[in-house]
């Protein structure tokens, strides 16, 4: 009798769990980052390149020093056309300007920019918001406001992903990466700003630039639940984002 009990609730285990590794597999794949590092505030080992200094030198010397500090990400040196401009508004409001780095990842800029001018990223949620980690948004299918927004993250445009466009440069506080699904090479719209050094991140996901004006107004974009993967209830929003 003994044995039969223990032969039924072992078949019993094996039911619950092969339901639960297909209700797993089943599951939609999120454009996403991964998930919350085990120390989001933890800062990375590696501090970021000091610009050179472009004041007072001429000729090649000068040519050089511009393209130091402009790859370097000095806010001082920004090509027109590369600046990200983000109305955000909501619970919270402010400009975002965050200087584009074509130097890194020139397809994903590029794919920026198309859908800024072309207005696809107006009035997109901020859909996932986890404090002391990252605010991400993008979802220009999904996530529009106003709209049914129970599937936003799971949305893109309706151009093919692009191939990763991995860099040497670090997530650090204020940087902005492309979201992905499970492959490397599945970014497409959706895009992230970080609130802390992530260290974890690098080398993991293309990284597009970092804010140059407006990281307070980030800091305060509305949080969201973390034992609900950031979700956020009447989140903040992108009203306006231009290329400027």
């Amino acid at each position: 009798m003994k044995k039969t009990f223990i032969r039924f609730i072992a078949v019993l285990v094996l039911i619950v769990a092969a339901f639960v590794g297909y209700k797993y597999l089943t599951q939609p794949t999120l454009e996403a980052v991964p998930p919350i590092p085990p120390a989001p505030t933890e800062s990375s080992a590696t501090s970021a390149p000091k610009a050179a200094k472009v004041g007072g030198d001429s000729g090649a010397a000068a040519s050089n020093a511009t393209a130091t500090a402009a790859k370097s990400g000095d806010p001082a040196v920004v090509p027109k056309g590369n600046i990200l401009r983000i109305e955000v508004a909501g619970a919270n409001s402010g400009v975002i300007e965050i200087k584009l780095r074509p130097d890194l990842a020139p397809n994903h800029v590029a794919r920026i920019k198309a859908l800024a001018t072309a207005g696809k990223y107006d009035n997109v949620i901020f859909h996932r918001v986890i404090d002391g980690f990252m605010a991400q948004t993008g979802d220009i299918r999904f996530g529009i406001k106003g709209g049914n927004n129970q599937n936003a993250g799971m949305g893109s445009s309706d151009l093919p992903n692009l191939k990763a466009e991995f860099s040497q440069e670090k997530f650090t506080k204020g940087v902005v990466g492309m979201a992905r699904g499970s492959s490397p090479d599945s970014a497409n719209s959706q895009f992230f700003i970080m609130f802390a050094d992530a260290p974890g991140l690098n080398g993991q996901y293309t990284i597009i630039g970092n804010v140059i004006s407006g990281q307070d107004v980030v800091d305060a974009i509305k949080k969201g639940d973390s034992s609900r993967n950031g979700s956020v209830v009447e989140p903040d929003y992108m009203k306006s984002v231009r290329i400027e």
